[in-house]
């Protein structure tokens, strides 16, 4: 019992100028209590004042019953956060606009480089050496993931190694591990039950405890010890130096949608036939197109947002075993949750730690990989970081586009108020959106073309009206869709004249029928559109 203490307590143990790392992503491992503490006691006391934030992935900014505040919206107030290092900046308002007005220090960096870079710290190796952000934003011949003028110091180097080129990412201390459970027992080992990620729990608190630091870990329940199967410990309790017991199930969260989602869990597993079918839209359209990439026995990743409705598609179409579809967060197998619930899977086969899942990614284990576009330009770079100066952040984006065998990008080709309908197999727009998506250069590059042509790595861009490959350097034009006229729905719409393959074809009518039942058999026919 010596280890618990209160949310409060744990606050005033986090000193001026503290490395502070988090497990997180959504309210996933989240330590809410903990983090309202640290908001009060500064609102309090001004203290703890310059801290350095890290985070791998998003942390949910979003409102809760009658206005209440999650995530890292809290410590969004000046004096507070010295330097914010994190995969997604853009989903705290508070900390994006002292990051915008250069009142903190904002960096970003892969979300799998800070996942794994704890182990390295853990380890006390210098950093970690990858070829991942090459060529991107992060690349220190580019913009080194400085996100604002505040931010001056190199964190990223160019290498050589072996006649080959790297990225070396530094080392640095860390004095405060913050990770969530769901039981802990009187000597601090946690268990997560509950939780429908693992995470990087555990070498956050190594690096921690390693780097002379402390681990406080938010949970819900108290056990006795003894209790606990040691096969269900993540986070054993020599590296737990305080636990604090959630005083109510709304800090600890599964997700940034659901209190708690048994199927998330691995506890149960549900009937594919009730997840929600998709509605006939460009989604919908888009979504049918790229799942034409597909292969059987392909292992998958899907990024947030448009590219989750390939995975209703496949379900709908029945096909969702011929495939292992994966998530960043570890899920393995299933079908990967949609917004709110990203980064989780209904009815996983397996849920492995977050940093092992990116080491796997890494080393090219990905077939094909479907994420999606905000700005793409002449040379097939893309943009998903920053828009207009407002930093959104690559999250796992930069790790999974330039490892993975195949990428399929998907997005709508023009933003804003688009509206169309598939009518007798053609499309017909019935409302342009107000946004073009298609640039001469993008204002950051999430994804290097110049790189993914280097490697020679097949990369396809899809929208409801135009397919597009990487072909020569350049961005190619090579499908359109039936009842679209080029010039005036395509070319007109764009800041540049794209390569026009000299193959041209019509995207498949098929795709643009209420009922389309086409992709059993083209993925046992071993049928791949992007060759």
């Amino acid at each position: 019992m010596k280890k618990v203490i209160t949310a409060d307590q744990a606050a005033r143990l986090i000193p001026d100028g503290a490395v502070v790392g988090a497990s997180v992503m959504g309210l996933s491992g989240w330590a809410e209590e903990v983090v309202q503490a640290v908001d009060r006691r500064f609102v309090e006391e001004s203290h703890p004042r310059q801290i350095t934030l890290i985070h791998g992935s998003a942390v949910a900014d979003m409102a809760f019953k009658g206005g209440q505040e999650r995530g890292t919206t809290r410590l969004g107030k000046e004096g507070l956060v010295k330097r914010w290092v994190s995969g997604i900046l853009g989903t705290s308002a508070g900390l994006s606009k002292l990051l915008m007005e250069n009142k903190l220090e904002g960096y970003c960096l892969p979300q799998g480089v800070i996942t794994q870079l704890w182990r390295e710290i853990a380890a006390k190796r210098p950093g970690l050496i990858t070829k991942v952000g090459l060529g991107t934003f992060v690349d220190p011949r580019v913009e080194g993931g400085k996100m604002n003028a505040a931010a001056t110091e190199d964190l990223v180097k160019v290498v050589q190694f072996e006649g080959e080129e790297f990225l070396f990412y530094k080392s640095f201390p860390v004095d405060v591990a913050i990770i969530r459970g769901t039981c802990a027992d009187e000597n601090g080992n946690i268990t997560m039950d509950k939780e429908g990620m693992l995470l990087e729990a555990l070498p956050l608190a190594q690096a921690a405890k390693n780097s002379g630091g402390i681990v406080i870990a938010q949970v819900e329940h108290l056990v006795k010890n003894g209790t606990l199967n040691p096969k269900d410990v993540r986070v054993p309790g020599i590296l737990v130096d305080h636990v604090v017991v959630a005083t109510s199930t709304d800090y600890s969260w599964q997700t940034s949608g659901v209190y708690y989602n048994p199927a998330f869990a691995g506890e149960i597993k549900v009937p594919l036939g009730s997840l929600p079918e998709l509605p006939m839209d460009e989604r919908k359209i888009i979504a049918r197109r790229a799942a034409m990439e597909l292969s059987e026995g392909d292992i998958v990743n899907l990024g947030v947002g448009m590219p989750t409705d390939v995975a209703a598609v496949a379900a709908e179409e029945g096909v969702s075993e011929m495939m292992t579809l994966t998530t960043e967060s570890g899920a393995i197998g299933g079908v990967p949750a949609s917004q709110p619930n990203f980064g989780h899977a209904y009815n996983a086969e397996a849920i492995v730690d977050h940093h092992a899942q990116f080491d796997f990614y890494d080393g090219g284990g990905l077939d094909v990989a479907f994420l999606g576009f905000a700005q793409v330009d002449r040379v097939g770079n893309v943009n998903v970081s920053k828009f207009k100066g407002r930093p959104n952040g690559c999250g796992g984006f930069i790790n999974i586009t330039q490892t993975s065998k195949k990428i399929v990008y998907c997005g709508s080709f023009t933003a804003g108020g688009l509206a169309v309908e598939a009518r007798n197999g053609k499309l017909v727009i019935l409302h342009e959106g107000k946004n073009t998506k298609f640039f001469q250069d993008v204002e950051q590059i999430t994804f290097s073309g110049k790189y993914a042509s280097q490697i020679k790595q097949p990369v396809l861009y899809v929208t409801e009206r135009a397919v597009f490959r990487l072909e020569k350097g350049e961005l190619t034009l090579i499908e359109i869709a039936p009842g679209v006229d080029m010039e005036k729905d395509i070319l007109r719409l764009m800041a540049f004249k794209p390569r026009i393959s000299p193959d041209l074809k019509l995207m498949p009518s098929e795709i643009f029928q209420p009922n389309w039942g086409e992709l059993k058999r083209l993925l046992t026919n071993g049928v791949e559109m992007i060759a």
